[in-house]
């Protein structure tokens, strides 16, 4: 009898179609969904199912592993009994619906990131609680779980047939059985050697095309597995010395003098202008805040009345870029000032996470009360961590009294919440005469969207549109307020984005897409006006830092915007894999494997070419983020108090 005949082989089989026509229907439905963006003509398609195809067997070969290693050891006797038969349609059903539900998932992430699942879905796994919380506020779950149930049911219903069939088939003999298992095993090892999470998914062109190719599944494993990558065996490099160059270049600045001597070794005294200034700073940076949404910059839906009259009393960068997408990222540009090295931001490297000369030591060894006030509960992307371990102290949703919250909802405690948290801790430090500085993180501007009733016209819970509204509506309200206390004329306040609301794009990195905004706002201090330079997320610390007129010790990849405005701008953005730096008309871009490549015209016709190590715009890019991987590996990027005697000689 032919070895497919064989109940095992069969039953198999038949999940392994199962699986199969789901992964096609998925991939159909999102293709169809999202046709205009991927430009994908026949030939196109025809290889985007082909590629999908390798991924779905490829993902097949580990899922099914268990199951395939038990039934091929299953002898006749076991097989052929009534029990296990029964405990074989059951796990069908159990099957499709897990079948469905990675399918319904699929569909809600791509909405959400306009990608198939990736380190954002390992995260989401990590802190489970607020997705939880997240998704059951933003959709109709246990209508979608019961639909899911029925669908899986009557698919099991439509299969009893070849369900029957196959079990009703002779099971293998026990030599066949030993033989398929050890196919199996050999199959899976020769997958996990072959089939990478970019391969053989094309690295250049369309980026939606290469999202469709994949795997959801596999992708999400293949994230996990991969969730830091070490950038000497994934990425090009240059020698050293030529590296090393190139960087300091890139952080030299007239006020700079370079005290190390290691490869990659950065740490410079900056001599700031003018008298030290004793300002209080409050440092707001804002989720997801795009620069598409303002209003000045042309959205006609009035969303941010009050971000658009402060951006004409501000000093604002109508050209500032985030280094990624993702709060952790955002934070650590702001933070560190560190391009977005690959895999793990530093923020959530459990264990090396704290210790380094940030934004936060350098203001508390001025004397500054340095707090991180949180919207949510700070375990959330390892934050609390990260920050008590670099020079804050926290106040989160965890430490406020349950009667000082007005609303909550999945991440936290709402914006206005988190303003009158603020507003309480600069009230007891002004008391105190200390002078202080408030990093604040705010969470009402994400799905679910929802917030305080009665504050815009727009109904809490019905769409980003009311999240922003509310988000501006609360920064309003946050400087009304302020601007009544003792502290105010003294303080200076930041309004920044941690990253824009969506990052996908056709490209691994579609620059228009990392745009976001940035305020100044000191009147009376400092005068309004607009700073058109390209400028990055990781130049928010040293600006800060040559406003006030300090001197300090730098290990920061960022430098001040204000001090040579003239000179020709560059942002770092990147993804978990993708490594970018853009120079405001092309962008160069470092992929695992040693790939480089560049897009010419970034922000217009975007033309994606090979590139090779002679390029500058991809020997500056290398420079950076070999430098970085390199600081942060041998501890250049820590805090060393001694050091900053050498600001005084």
């Amino acid at each position: 009898m032919p070895f497919f005949r064989h109940g095992q082989v069969r039953y198999l089989g038949l999940i392994a179609a199962c699986w199969l026509a789901i992964f096609f229907l998925t991939r159909s439905a999102l293709l169809f969904a999202n046709l205009p963006e991927t430009g994908a003509g026949v030939f196109a398609v025809l290889r985007l199912y082909a590629l999908g195809a390798v991924y779905d067997l490829a993902f097949l070969l580990y899922a099914l592993l268990p199951l395939a290693f038990y039934l091929a050891l299953c002898p006749q006797r076991l097989w052929q009994s009534r029990a296990h038969r029964a405990f074989l349609v059951a796990l069908t059903g159990i099957s499709l619906f897990a079948m469905l539900f990675v399918a319904a998932a699929e569909w809600l992430f791509w909405d959400e990131f306009g990608v198939r699942f990736n380190f954002i879905a390992v995260d989401y796994l990590v802190y489970s609680k607020e997705v939880v919380d997240n998704i059951m506020e933003s959709y109709p779950i246990y209508p979608l779980l019961t639909l899911l149930a029925v669908l899986a049911a009557i698919a099991t219903l439509a299969l009893r047939r070849p369900l029957a069939a196959a079990l009703a088939a002779p099971a293998l003999p026990g030599a066949a059985r030993w033989r398929l298992a050890a196919l199996l095993l050999l199959a899976a090892l020769l997958d996990m050697a072959a089939i990478g999470q970019d391969f053989p998914r094309p690295q250049e062109g369309n980026r939606y095309q290469a999202e469709l190719a994949g795997n959801g599944p596999f992708q999400f494993f293949a994230a996990f597995r991969n969730n830091e990558l070490d950038y000497r065996q994934l990425y090009a490099t240059l020698p050293e010395s030529e590296a090393a160059t190139l960087l300091r270049a890139e952080v030299a600045e007239p006020n700079a003098r370079f005290i190390g001597d290691a490869p990659f070794d950065i740490r410079r005294v900056i001599a700031n202008r003018g008298p030290e200034q004793r300002r209080n700073i409050v440092l707001v940076t804002i989720e997801s805040l795009s620069a598409k949404y303002l209003g000045s910059f042309g959205n006609d839906r009035g969303l941010t009345p009050n971000l658009d009259a402060l951006r004409r009393e501000s000093l604002f960068f109508t050209n500032f870029q985030a280094t990624g997408t993702r709060t952790d990222r955002g934070l650590e540009a702001i933070t560190l000032s560190i391009p977005p090295t690959p895999g793990r931001s530093i923020v959530k490297r459990i264990g090396r996470e704290s210790g380094y000369a940030s934004l936060g030591q350098q203001l508390a060894a001025k004397g500054y009360d340095c707090v991180f006030v949180y919207g949510g509960r700070g375990y959330f992307d390892n934050m609390n961590s990260f920050f008590a371990g670099n020079g804050y102290r926290i106040v989160d949703q965890s430490s406020v009294a349950d009667d000082e919250m007005q609303f909550r909802n999945a991440w936290g405690m709402s914006d206005e919440d988190l303003y009158a948290q603020t507003l309480k801790i600069a009230d007891q430090n002004h008391a105190a005469g200390q002078p202080f500085f408030l990093q604040l993180m705010t969470t009402s501007n994400h799905r679910p969207y929802t917030y305080p009733a009665g504050r815009i016209d727009i109904p809490s819970g019905s769409g980003r549109d009311g999240a922003v509204k509310y988000t501006d509506y609360a920064i309003g309200r946050f400087l009304e307020q302020a601007r009544a206390k003792p502290w105010f004329a003294d303080t200076v306040f930041f309004f920044v984005a941690d990253h824009t609301a969506g990052s996908a794009g056709r490209e691994n990195l579609p620059v228009a897409n990392y745009h976001i905004p940035l305020f100044i706002y000191a009147p009376g201090w400092i005068a309004p006006r607009e700073v058109t330079a390209l400028t990055s997320q990781i130049d928010l610390a040293p600006t800060l830092l040559g406003l006030l007129g300090m001197d300090y010790v730098s290990t920061f990849f960022g430098r001040n915007a204000l001090l040579d405005e003239n000179r020709p701008g560059r942002t770092l953005i990147g993804n978990y894999q993708h490594l970018g730096l853009f120079d405001s008309r092309d962008l160069a871009i470092l992929s695992p494997r040693q790939i480089v490549r560049r897009h010419d015209d970034a922000l217009g016709e975007s033309h994606e070419l090979p590139a090779s190590l002679t390029d500058p715009l991809i020997r500056r890019n290398i420079a950076y983020y070999e430098g970085a991987s390199y600081a942060f590996r041998k501890g250049l990027l820590a805090w060393r108090p001694e050091l900053q005697t050498a600001v005084r000689h």
